[in-house]
């Protein structure tokens, strides 16, 4: 059935040659498990179909999408599109459709919807609630399995596929005294790659620091070491100034920066799908191929991420990275020898509620959530209540003074829709002068 889709998407494009056409055609299955009070509140399997279509008549753009279509209504429904694509107003940036045909060099894929069973899940789950019982705490969090297969057809002969079969356990567990809340998640395309005794390895020492009671901090600069679920999240913020789109838009603090030293020399950050532990995606939305890109050298900005449409807008070289596989260097001290060369400061395990104030300079503001612990004299003392933070990430990166010596790989999910998956692999970062506006006086 998906075969014939694929052909007939194909045969399409040849057929309306006086327009240019590209699909986007998805199939989605996920393995969707969620649990509550160390229970499993409910699981649940689900599939979604959908095609999205992008048209030109000459400059005229005419875009739909349709869940689960069948090839009679997708010719109805661009029939439809030709009726009114001559009343649309010109895009005078179009130029032409992507016309990369190289395809990926081709890797075995796993399905894990269907390897990975409900019996792992809930032995793996069982493990971990047991682990924070002794604590009085509960378990609270998500098991995704996602897998995904994304067909790329247009009318300049492109006709691709990719499959990618991503993992996610996202596990917050909540004291029963004061609902003090700490974090740990696990992401790979393999569940082999879950050392479980790890996991609960960190996640206990979290729980047992979060006994020790609540403390207030007041607003100043402080010294923190952000956990790489933080420091992969305000890279990630970053990218966006990275984009050909941003520079187009003048919304990009890294115009006219190419080639220019603007952090330290330790920092070093890649979008790089060919990385081992991340998620092997082949190509971006448009076709593209998609391969390991330097964004950051050795505090060297070395290239924006630029698609299709923006390269010809921008005249920068396409490049097809997107930011989905960000990798950051490591460096080379061990996270308890960065820990111990605190005096007083914070450890942040994890963000929320971030939002741009001007992308332009990076910054941006936000809470932090699930883990904040006191930093006394070297050794982690007390959960902090959450956070407001005012910072620019440049100031950020540029005031790292530590790196770890290893990377962790951060899962994150959308929580709507298909709960896509996406990985990224981080180090602990230590940072100075790290401003704190305001505490929430609550945990």
């Amino acid at each position: 059935m998906i075969e014939k889709m694929r052909t007939g998407l194909a045969d399409l494009c040849k057929k309306y040659d006086n327009i240019k056409i590209s699909f986007s055609y998805q199939t989605w299955e996920t393995d969707f498990l969620r649990f509550y009070q160390s229970q499993i509140n409910y699981n649940i399997r689900r599939e979604n179909v959908n095609l999205q279509v992008s048209i030109y008549k000459d400059k005229k753009p005419y875009s739909f999408a349709m869940s689960n279509p069948d090839l009679v209504k997708v010719e109805e429904k661009i029939s439809e599109s030709l009726e009114i694509i001559d009343s649309l107003p010109e895009d005078n940036d179009f130029v032409d459709l992507e016309k990369d045909t190289r395809i990926a060099e081709e890797h075995s894929v796993v399905n894990n919807v269907e390897n990975v069973t409900l019996a792992q899940k809930i032995e793996i789950l069982q493990k971990i609630s047991e682990a924070v019982k002794k604590y009085n705490f509960e378990i609270y969090g998500t098991f995704i399995v996602n897998n995904v297969t994304n067909y790329i057809i247009n009318s300049n002969g492109l006709n691709k596929a990719e499959t990618y079969s991503p993992i996610m356990l996202e596990v917050k567990a909540v004291s029963k005294e004061n609902q003090v809340t700490v974090l740990e998640s696990f992401g790979s395309v393999s569940l082999e790659k879950l050392d479980v005794d790890k996991f609960l390895e960190s996640l206990i020492l979290k729980v047992q620091t979060a006994k020790f009671g609540v403390v207030d901090l007041p607003a100043k600069h402080y010294e923190v070491i952000l956990a790489p679920r933080c420091i992969g999240e305000y890279l990630s913020y970053l990218t966006y100034g990275m984009t050909a789109g941003s520079l187009d838009q003048k919304e990009s603090f890294f115009e006219g920066k190419i080639n220019e030293k603007i952090f330290p020399e330790n920092i070093t950050l890649t979008d790089n799908p060919s990385d081992p532990d991340l998620i092997p995606f082949k190509y971006d939305g448009n076709g593209h191929l998609y391969q390991k890109t330097e964004l950051i050298k050795n505090g060297v900005f070395k290239n924006f991420m630029v698609d299709n449409y923006y390269s010809y807008k921008t005249g920068l070289e396409e490049n097809g990275a997107n930011g989905s596989c960000l990798v950051m260097d490591e460096g080379d001290k061990d996270l308890a020898e960065m820990i111990s060369g605190v005096k007083h400061g914070i450890y942040i395990s994890s963000l929320h509620y971030m939002n741009f104030i001007n992308p332009k300079e990076t910054s941006l503001t936000g809470l932090t959530r699930d883990g904040t612990f006191l930093i006394e004299n070297g050794e982690l003392k007390n959960v902090v209540n959450n956070l407001r933070f005012t910072v620019k990430i440049s100031d950020i990166l540029n005031n790292i003074t530590e790196i770890e010596n290893k990377s962790s790989i951060v899962p994150f999910s959308e929580n709507y829709g298909e709960f896509d998956i996406s990985l990224i692999k981080m180090p602990h970062v230590k940072v100075n002068n790290f401003n704190i506006t305001s505490s929430t006086k609550t945990i």
